[in-house]
This record gives C-alpha cells, sequence and structure tokens, in this order.
C-alpha cells in the first residue's frame, strides 16, 4: 500500500531531521543544523503529503485513521532510530508504551455500530 510506504520513508526522513544532528551536536553550529534538519524535512514532506492525500483519497483512511498510523510508525521508526544510530537501550517500559499505542490503533480502526 503506497501510503504506508510513503508514510515510512516520510517518517525515517523527520527522524534523522529531527534527532540525527543529537549524536554530533556538540561539533556542529545550531544554525548549520537547523538549515540541514529544514532541507531534510522538505524531503519528508515530499513523502508526507501525497501518503495523506493518496490516503484519504484511493484508501478511503479517516484523517484520524492517517494520523494513527503515522504516529504508530513514527514511534516503531524513532525506537529503531534511537537505539541503532543513538545507541539508546529501549527498556520493558517502553515495549509496554508501544503495546498500549497497538491497542489505540484497534480503537481507531474499530467500526463501532
Amino acid at each position: 500500500m503506497w501510503t504506508v510506504l510513503f508514510l515510512v520513508v516520510s517518517n525515517v526522513f523527520m527522524t534523522i531531521a529531527w534527532y540525527g544532528h543529537l549524536k554530533h551536536h556538540k561539533t556542529t553550529p545550531l544554525a548549520a543544523t537547523i538549515l540541514a534538519s529544514w532541507g531534510i524535512a522538505f524531503v519528508e514532506y515530499c513523502f508526507k503529503v501525497p501518503a495523506n492525500r493518496w490516503g484519504s483519497d484511493y484508501y478511503r483512511f479517516s484523517t484520524v485513521q492517517l494520523k494513527t498510523i503515522q504516529e504508530i510508525l513514527s514511534l516503531v521508526i524513532f525506537a529503531c532510530f534511537s537505539a541503532w544510530y543513538l545507541g539508546e537501550r529501549l527498556r520493558w517500559n517502553h515495549a509496554v508504551a508501544f503495546l498500549l499505542l497497538v491497542v489505540a490503533v484497534w480503537f481507531a480502526f474499530k467500526k463501532w455500530d
């Protein structure tokens, strides 16, 4: 599904733009970091905007469903990025939080009569 694929790509770029600089933030000037992040965020928007439009138009996701998909992908990608790139350890409470988010996804996509 193109919507999910494009949201994955956009979230990878978003995570890099927002958090990638933290590994070397003491050696890079803030202004240069901001400009680089804007450039990366531009690529993110080039994927996120079509993903949301296609998700709404072709796949008939509601805006709540689109946002829920985006948030789950964002957290999964961020968790992988923070463990792999930033070297931060994921803990049991993070797993519980993610599990609760899965429950939130179920509520967002459940058809209530």
